[in-house]
């Protein structure tokens, strides 16, 4: 069972020094890490059933590093944004810009959101196009382009890695699916893109669900 970022705050770090809070973020942040790789590895613990699950660790964790980072300049600490964080804050502060998103996975249609004048989705394989309804089912009623952006705030991409690949553990595929998604702006701002190779970031499923992609049956098939 998870205890509340406050609960953490008393028990781990109420009256440290700056130092020691320091090194508890950095723990934190290493722990976020060992967990998305666990997920994001294919072959780790195929099995294995766990309570609580990874991805309920990583949100707890998230919070508690926040609260560590707020008791670190309460200690008279002065917190700098790692290259990872600045790229993930950036990509935060600029998600109400987006302007278009284009998703494709397996070399066959496109999946674009529109979110120009409302939110426009549909489909597209070369100049064909045909209309997409995204539903929310958390929420049973179709996404708008408010509760779009904020099922996206919600998964974290900017802290996604630009590009996935099963080199990171140790083999390659010689065949298998690729998929790239990409966000335009209009406010100036350059696109980002992030890609994989049968590779994907952990909380991949939960970004494919407002499209209609049944992960488990891909999988299937």
């Amino acid at each position: 069972m998870m205890i509340s970022p406050e609960s953490y705050y008393e028990e781990y770090l109420k009256g440290k020094t700056k130092e020691q809070i320091m090194t508890a973020i950095r723990g934190l942040k290493q722990e976020i890490g060992r967990l998305k790789k666990t997920i994001e590895n294919p072959y780790a613990g195929i099995n294995a059933v766990i309570h609580p699950s990874e991805e309920t660790q990583i949100y707890w964790s998230r919070e508690y590093l926040e609260r560590a980072k707020e008791a670190y300049m309460e200690a008279g600490g002065k917190y700098t944004l790692s290259e990872s964080e600045k790229r993930a804050a950036d990509f935060n502060s600029n998600m109400d810009s987006i302007e278009k998103i284009t998703f494709s996975i397996g070399g066959y249609s496109s999946y674009i959101i529109e979110l120009t004048n409302g939110l426009k989705a549909y489909t597209k394989l070369w100049e064909d196009k045909e209309p997409l309804s995204l539903w929310d089912d958390y929420n049973e009623e179709p996404f708008t382009k408010e509760t779009i952006i904020e099922a996206l705030k919600e998964l974290h991409i900017g802290e996604w890695r630009r590009r996935y690949s099963t080199q990171r553990f140790g083999y390659m595929v010689c065949d298998g699916t690729q998929w790239e998604l990409e966000f335009e702006y209009n406010n100036g701002h350059r696109p980002v893109r992030f890609d994989g190779d049968n590779s994907y970031p952990y909380n991949f499923d939960k970004f494919q669900m407002p499209f209609g992609i049944d992960a488990v049956e891909d999988d299937d098939e």
